[in-house]
């Protein structure tokens, strides 16, 4: 520094310049800090501004198909538990029905099982009419549904849940009325549950294909966001240690600039 310059202090404008210069990193630095992001906008990297919105719009994409996923899961899910009722219902259904069809039973008794079945066969109506998901009727043979289970429109994965109500099992009309009608009732529920456990295992094939599906989209969502982070996100240690430095700058600018602007007013006092 020259003592003996009074009009232009260019040291006091280099200190300045320095001061302005650490408080515009500084400025940056807490915008980084604030958003966590290091790219907050086009200016700071057009490219990886670019790159990184890209990123985001697929990671949202399939975001969305994830929850498709998770939305025909829980309509499979649904129809499953339904199937699993009316199974059960079968189950005992075709006991009673071979109980009917022994020798050993009158047509009376016969009877009395026949109106026991006629119950559980309206249960099983009221399966049907009450399995719905968002007040759409799953089980009674006109659910037919495309899922958008990725993010390419040809992604889709069709979903049929065939009718389990009583006339579509054929169990409708159930006689009891004699040993051969029975006998033949008998047959018809035993059909009924093989008809019915092609139906659960189908649900079962749907479900595989959505558990596989779902494990897809999970790795590919982290792995698009550890992209987009990686380009995107700023390291806020790193930023925390650029701060403390700024910081350090700062203060030695600022006493730099008050030494600067000093020095003339002591080459002043030695003409007094």
């Amino acid at each position: 520094m020259s003592l003996g310059r009074i009009g232009a202090n260019i040291d006091a404008m280099w200190s300045y310049k320095a001061f302005t210069n650490v408080n515009n990193k500084m400025s940056l630095v807490q915008g980084r800090m604030s958003t966590g992001k290091k790219i907050n906008s086009p200016e700071d990297d057009p490219a990886g501004y670019q790159l990184a919105r890209s990123l985001e719009k697929r990671s949202r994409g399939l975001s969305v198909a994830l929850q498709n996923v998770s939305n025909a899961k829980a309509v499979l899910n649904i129809a499953e538990s339904a199937y699993q009722g009316i199974m059960d219902l079968l189950q005992v259904a075709k006991e009673k029905a071979t109980q009917a069809a022994d020798a050993t039973l009158n047509d009376s008794q016969r009877g009395a099982i026949g109106g026991q079945i006629e119950k559980m066969v309206e249960e099983i109506e009221n399966i049907v009419n009450f399995t719905t998901f968002n007040n759409v009727q799953l089980i009674d043979d006109n659910f037919d549904s495309n899922f958008q289970v990725g993010e390419a429109g040809s992604n889709i994965l069709n979903v049929s849940l065939s009718g389990a109500d009583s006339s579509s099992l054929g169990i409708a009309n159930l006689s009891f009325s004699s040993q051969g009608n029975s006998s033949a009732s008998m047959t018809t529920i035993s059909e009924a549950i093989d008809t019915l456990s092609e139906l659960i295992q189908d649900v079962g094939e749907y479900k595989t294909r959505l558990n596989s599906k779902e494990m897809t989209l999970d790795s590919a969502i982290t792995n698009t966001e550890a992209v987009r982070s990686n380009i995107e996100d700023a390291d806020l240690v790193k930023e925390q240690m650029e701060m403390m430095k700024l910081q350090v700058l700062q203060q030695t600018a600022a006493t730099a600039f008050t030494q600067a602007n000093a020095a003339p007013q002591m080459v002043l006092q030695l003409f007094q």
